[in-house]
């Protein structure tokens, strides 16, 4: 609207708030300035590394799904294995007791930590803005 090319850059790159943005916008910026002439090959080039840290995201985030699968695995086993042993009629004689209840809540207490624990540490980063 103004005509002037930073200001709608600037504006652009506050209203979609982006780091695949800011780069883009950045190129256009440093093209301009500097009066180069090769705007498609920098742009190419720019495409290619977006391409590349996706790739790279995305075999991250494949690897990672098994690990999490595994840990929720390892989470649930005990409880399947105390599914099981609930059919037994000595097994449930022993949890009914105020200290078998105790155990109970605390095996259920250290799963859940132990899971919200592991989603924290296994969380990829988000892509962070650093051309604000």
């Amino acid at each position: 609207m103004t005509g002037r090319f930073t200001e709608c850059l600037d504006a652009l790159k506050a209203r979609l708030a982006d780091p695949v943005a800011d780069r883009i916008v950045e190129s256009l910026r440093l093209t301009r300035e500097v009066g180069g002439t090769d705007l498609g090959r920098q742009l190419r080039t720019l495409a290619t590394f977006l391409r590349a840290d996706e790739r790279t995201r995305g075999e991250l985030e494949a690897r990672q799904s098994w690990t999490v699968n595994g840990a929720r695995l390892a989470v649930a086993a005990p409880w399947v294995v105390l599914a099981l042993l609930a059919t037994r009629p000595e097994a449930t004689t022993a949890y009914n007791t105020p200290t078998g209840v105790v155990v109970l809540v605390g095996g259920a207490l250290s799963s859940v930590v132990a899971y919200r624990v592991m989603l924290r540490i296994g969380r990829l980063p988000e892509d962070v803005r650093v051309l604000r």
